[in-house]
């Protein structure tokens, strides 16, 4: 592969690895924001049927400050250590100013973001190689 070529290889892995370790440091930090500032309230967790071959997914029901009622895809998946189960009530934190926006006290998903944190750095840092050995090569 010529010089050029592997130049803008590494150019556009780059610009991906940095895309992609910029949304997992905003998600990260969006998370840890609405964690930290955002209005805690009870939920109400409801499962609605899927359809055949689908899981049910997981509503969370609760109550604005300005008494809206709300009712959001829950942002995380039950597990075996965690289970969330129809008709329980969870401590959530919402962001007062888009209610949509919520994480699950005691059960931050942020795996999701880490992985985008870190699969982006070693993208950058791949393409970063890339790019001194095809100056070093030409």
């Amino acid at each position: 592969m010529d010089t050029g070529a592997l130049v803008v290889l590494a150019g556009i892995m780059l610009f991906g690895g940095l895309l992609a370790a910029l949304a997992g440091t905003y998600g990260l930090r969006q998370a840890r924001r609405v964690s930290a500032t955002g209005v805690r309230v009870p939920a109400l967790v409801k499962r609605r049927p899927g359809r055949p071959g689908e899981g049910a997914a997981i509503l969370l029901q609760f109550v604005t400050e300005d008494d809206r009622v709300m009712e959001v895809a829950c942002p995380v998946r039950p597990t075996r250590r965690r289970p969330i189960r129809d008709g329980d009530t969870i401590l959530i934190s919402y962001d007062p100013a888009d209610p949509r926006d919520v994480v699950v006290q005691g059960h931050e998903a942020l795996g999701r973001e880490r992985a985008f944190v870190v699969g982006g750095a070693v993208v950058v840092l791949l393409s970063l190689t890339l790019l001194v050995v095809a100056i070093a090569g030409g």
